[in-house]
């Protein structure tokens, strides 16, 4: 991409200075730090000496795919990190600096880093049964790992922010005026807090939220360690400044006055990561500590059509827009609306678009998105046979969900029961069917039922030459049976030998069955992501817990750990480009986290109010857990009312500024949950094609 001349200000002039480029999506802010970054290296700085500073770890990819092409040596060495790769780096290097100040009960022993998995899982074992005690949370409904990384949220958002944990219920009720039942939720939140900290301290487990509290408050406070960092890396690149948190805009505004040369980069539009401590306006205030401050207009990612689109609905939501538009362009070219009474035509009109699109039009597959406000199994479900009937690949991403939601993962825990018996945790005879029919291709469930209701005896799978029943045999067919076979084979033979860890047993399992041609995890994105993403939790949990606890059954524990639904870490091969030769299938947050433009978006329900609206967290709130958040201020539906509205916004117009040539907007009267749908995305883009016509008219 040829720089235009502010880009080269930042990328090839000011590389001894402070430099704050700011400006919105697809105007080239990466690309010009990309570039900078070439050009360091090339006057004579070490590529290692250049450090990237992302809020979350996929947003370095950019960064990690553009370096490695590059023609300048040593330019794929250039190192990415976030705040809390930063913090594991330096506990593990200089815990003993600190071992006895931070009031550890073993301060001689190294710590154990606990991932998101791994604290939720002693969460479980330790919080748990006090929370049934003192019969904490009873009236709150919603799963316990949800309660758990709420718990773990509030946490994090102190250890963020800036502010004493045992704070965070004070903070909750002072801005709550409702009924006292959600006060008393809040002390529950606090009390709960308290003890997970308490069992922290008591075995030396760091948390994310310990993590950050001990780098940035002691470690980046003592010499020896603050000077391995600053003389290390003399040249920052920080990407996505409003997303991150104010622990790490504290640390870089710190860093600043140290360095040889800084670039801080700021979407004015984004944000999107305030649940999980995100802070725009307080990111915005490392602009004056830089003396370069830059600003980048000129959009590279959108069509006149797009960007004419974008404007439009920015009008209709009622937002400030400049008094004219970006160019002549007619919004209306930019998309293609479909109003369908039901889901299922909904469904059908964008795998039939699709189709259109990759089969006559020649689009690639990776050049498409489809989008929801949420994705629910059952909607991806759907959108997947529909895409397959149509043979079409498709993947899904969907971070935060729990690990046994990914059908590929539900399948190989079974499997894992089916393969050791002697951990007493026979697999459930429905688990057992869906797992035959996801590990066989073509085996439906009707089938796979029939195989289990008469193969299936003491948690053991029978030959299928066994099966008593000939009709059986014909109705399953003899091709099924044999790969039920092979796959059974390779369970017994896997028994008669010694317990492999787990990890190993999923690894080979995959490679020796379920990727070979005939099985449900050939050629498929998805089935491949998540037999990775369960091989790494896996190991890791095993690596971690058995130091903490020697003597205890790693295996059947981590078992017990995803039946319990544990919320899954966050995993980064979804960028693997071996992956993403098909059409995304994802949640419109996580598409705008992913800094991934595409030539075509499809919208889906529209009308739900899910778009912009903050997911419902009975234990913790982002906006008053904040650092902006004056202590003592009361939460208002007014509150609530303008921040969902421009959220909504932000969703939207980020996603336009993502999208090069077209957008496919969906609509179904009745949605998923059988009621009429009304949200404010619908009613927008609906206003938006009413207004355009009767001005085209002349009216």
């Amino acid at each position: 991409m040829r720089l235009l001349k502010k880009q080269q200000l930042a990328a090839k002039e000011n590389l001894d200075k402070r430099v704050f480029l700011e400006g919105a999506a697809g105007t080239g802010k990466t690309t010009a730090a990309i570039e900078r970054i070439k050009q360091l290296i090339r006057s004579g700085a070490p590529a290692g000496s250049i450090l990237i500073i992302v809020p979350q770890a996929t947003l370095a990819a950019p960064y990690h795919e553009a370096l490695k092409r590059a023609r300048v040596e040593g330019a794929g060495s250039v190192r990415a990190a976030t705040l809390g790769g930063l913090a594991v780096e330096m506990l593990d290097l200089f815990w003993p600096l600190i071992a006895e100040e931070v009031g550890f009960a073993r301060p001689t022993q190294r710590p154990h880093f606990l991932s998101l998995e791994l604290a939720q899982y002693y969460m479980t074992r330790f919080i748990q049964p006090e929370i049934e005690r003192y019969d904490l949370f009873n009236s709150v409904r919603i799963q316990p790992n949800r309660l758990y990384t709420q718990i773990l949220d509030n946490l994090n958002k102190a250890a963020l922010v800036g502010f004493p944990h045992d704070q965070i219920g004070a903070r909750l009720k002072s801005a709550w005026a409702g009924d006292v039942e959600q006060a008393a939720i809040y002390d529950d939140a606090q009390r709960a807090a308290d003890l997970f900290r308490d069992l922290c301290r008591q075995y030396n487990l760091l948390d994310f939220s310990l993590q950050v509290i001990l780098f940035v408050q002691f470690l980046w406070r003592r010499e020896p360690p603050r000077r391995y960092l600053t003389r290390r890396y003399r040249h920052l690149i920080v990407d996505n400044i409003e997303e991150d948190n104010p622990a790490a805009h504290d640390l870089i505004a710190d860093w600043l006055p140290e360095c040889d040369s800084a670039l801080l980069i700021y979407d004015r539009e984004g944000g999107f990561r305030r649940f999980l401590g995100a802070d725009p306006d307080d990111g915005y205030r490392l602009k004056a500590l830089c003396e370069v401050q830059l600003e980048l207009d000129n959009d590279r990612v959108m069509s006149e059509e797009v960007a004419a689109f974008r404007y439009e609905l920015g009008r209709s939501l009622g937002r400030r827009v400049p008094a004219e538009k970006p160019n002549a362009a007619d919004a209306r070219d930019a998309i293609r609306f479909a109003d369908s009474r039901y889901l299922p035509q909904m469904l059908d009109w964008t795998a039939d678009n699709v189709r259109r699109l990759i089969v006559d039009e020649g689009v690639s597959p990776k050049e498409i998105v489809i989008l929801s406000a949420l994705l629910p199994d059952a909607l991806r479900f759907a959108l997947q046979t529909r895409l397959s009937e149509r043979g079409i690949t498709s993947r899904t991403h969907r971070p935060s969900r729990a690990l046994r939601e990914e059908p590929a993962a539900r399948a190989l825990i079974a499997l894992a029961k089916l393969a050791h018996p002697h951990w007493g945790m026979p697999a459930e005879k429905y688990d057992t069917i869906f797992a035959l029919s996801a590990a066989i291709h073509d085996l439906d469930l009707a089938r796979a039922r029939l195989l289990v209701e008469t193969g299936y005896k003491n948690n053991q799978l029978i030959p299928f030459a066994q099966i008593a029943d000939p009709e059986i045999q014909n109705r399953v067919t003899f091709e099924l049976g044999g790969r039920y076979e092979r796959l059974r084979a390779w369970l017994a033979r896997y028994q008669a030998g010694d317990p492999q860890p787990l990890d190993h047993f999923f690894s080979a399992l995959f490679g020796d069955v379920l990727a070979q041609p005939g099985f449900g995890f050939h050629r498929s994105p998805d089935a491949a992501a998540a037999t990775a993403n369960l091989i790494d939790s896996a190991r890791e949990f095993r690596q971690t817990v058995s130091r903490i606890e020697p003597d205890l059954a790693v295996a059947p524990e981590y078992v017990k750990m995803v039946d319990q639904g544990v919320i899954a870490n966050l995993y980064l091969r979804d960028r693997d480009p071996k992956l993403r030769d098909a059409v995304l299938i994802t949640p419109a947050y996580a598409f705008l986290m992913s800094n991934m433009p595409v030539d075509y978006q499809f919208w889906l329900n529209v009308g739900s109010s899910s778009w912009g609206q903050r997911l419902y967290q009975p234990l913790t709130h982002p906006y008053v857990l904040s650092r902006g958040w004056k202590p003592g201020r009361i939460w208002t539906d007014a509150d609530e009312y303008a921040t969902d509205q421009e959220m909504v916004y932000r969703i939207v117009s980020g996603l336009a500024r993502r999208c090069r040539k077209r957008v496919y907007i969906g609509f179904s009267e009745i949605g998923e949950q059988g009621i009429e749908q009304r949200g404010a995305v619908l009613t927008a883009v609906q206003g938006m094609l009413r207004r355009l016509s009767r001005e085209a008219a002349g009216v």
